[in-house]
């Protein structure tokens, strides 16, 4: 199925599925039903069944799924079957606790290099990571074929440092600018705005009190 044909909800809770089926695999459980994952995750049987559907299905009527097997198959759905390069741009605060997260090398995103303005950072490693010039991006990003970039930048820079990855090469971008990237549509983009989630929660919490 062409992938423009399912929907950014179901894209969505993959990982989800993803990350729940590592912990059942990890507990040794070798099959689940859509039932018992439902009741793990607090979605309905039926929408776990919907959302498989679309790559396939996987599971068997009165056996479930085999856990094991669709870890593996939702992995290569993800693309995680094969490891991908990574840049962080900006090496502030924010850039350098990313930078620091062990949970990408485990699922196989390598952080390549860093990069910031800052000409006191630059020649630095951060957690093992060299810093940069940006004036180095073009060249870097085509001689070590990444496919991704991080972008962890202030707003005021933040559009124009889009504009130049995409004119790199780069086709995914995640951006913790605290803006929206209006970016083409050849070009994936998770635009993550940490107060925005943390404002939800103060709201969320307010009116349950």
């Amino acid at each position: 199925m062409d992938s423009k044909d399912i929907s950014k909800a179901v894209i969505g809770r993959l990982p989800r599925y993803f990350r729940y089926l590592g912990d059942l695999k990890e507990k040794g459980t070798e099959r689940i039903s859509s039932k018992e994952l439902s009741e793990l995750m607090n979605v309905t049987a039926s929408q776990i069944r919907q959302d498989l559907n679309n790559f396939g299905g996987f599971g068997q009527q009165g056996y479930g799924y085999n856990v094991d097997y669709l870890y593996g198959e939702i992995g290569k759905i993800l693309g995680l079957d094969r490891p991908h390069n990574l840049i962080i741009c900006g090496a502030g605060s924010l850039g350098t606790a990313l930078a620091g997260n062990p949970d990408f090398i485990n699922a196989g995103f390598r952080i390549k290099a860093m990069f910031d303005v800052d000409p006191v950072k630059i020649g630095k490693f951060l957690h093992g990571i060299e810093v940069h010039s940006n004036k180095e991006l073009e060249d870097f990003i085509k001689e070590n074929e990444i496919d991704i970039a991080i972008v962890a930048v202030p707003v005021n820079s933040a559009n124009d440092l889009k504009d130049k990855l995409i004119d790199y090469g780069i086709r995914a971008i995640w951006n913790f600018s605290n803006t929206d990237l209006d970016v083409p549509d050849y070009v994936a983009v998770e635009n993550v705005h940490l107060l925005d989630s943390l404002m939800k929660l103060s709201c969320t919490a307010i009116f349950r009190s």
